[in-house]
């Protein structure tokens, strides 16, 4: 009888111990990033609650949409972080599906390809960027999102490939 009565006093304390420890926040991952381009930041949130905030660098012509391959703009629109690209001459980068089939025909009705390869990306690997080149208006890349290295491992723990990205003007 002690023997059960024992299991009994015990088995609550170990149900409650393993179900705390799944709360934990670095168990937290994003499930949208939304990034404000007229204010270079970037969010990750999950349920609607904002978990992390980025200043981010843009394109070099970053107001208004991505239309044409060349035009150094960052896309505006609803896209997926559609795989993480291993072998990239930036540190570490996470491609956005730009560009989609709306892209794609707008594109076309200018007869011109609409470009590709957008990415949230580190910085280049041959050199460093200070911080205080993420600063308004100090926009570097060719229509990419960009961050600090530390900051990008970050979002590579906090993100699943496959999760949307909004780009808001």
């Amino acid at each position: 009888m002690k023997k059960y009565l024992f299991f009994y006093l015990i088995t609550p304390f170990f149900l409650f111990a393993n179900t705390t420890s799944f709360s934990k926040s670095k168990d937290i991952k994003a499930d949208l990033v939304t990034v404000v381009k007229s204010e270079r930041k970037m969010y990750l949130s999950c349920k609607g609650k904002i978990l992390k905030k980025y200043d981010i660098a843009l394109g070099k012509s970053p107001i208004g949409p991505k239309k044409v391959l060349g035009d150094k703009k960052t896309p505006e629109g609803k896209y997926k972080l559609d795989y993480f690209k291993e072998n990239s001459s930036f540190y570490k980068a996470l491609r956005i599906s730009y560009p989609n089939r709306s892209d794609y025909k707008n594109a076309r009705k200018l007869g011109k390809s609409p470009g590709g390869a957008i990415m949230i990306h580190g910085q280049p690997n041959n050199r460093k960027i200070k911080k205080s080149f993420f600063q308004r208006y100090n926009d570097w890349t060719a229509g990419c999102i960009a961050l600090e290295n530390s900051e990008m491992d970050e979002v590579l723990r906090l993100v699943k490939v496959g999760i949307p990205i909004h780009i808001k003007p």
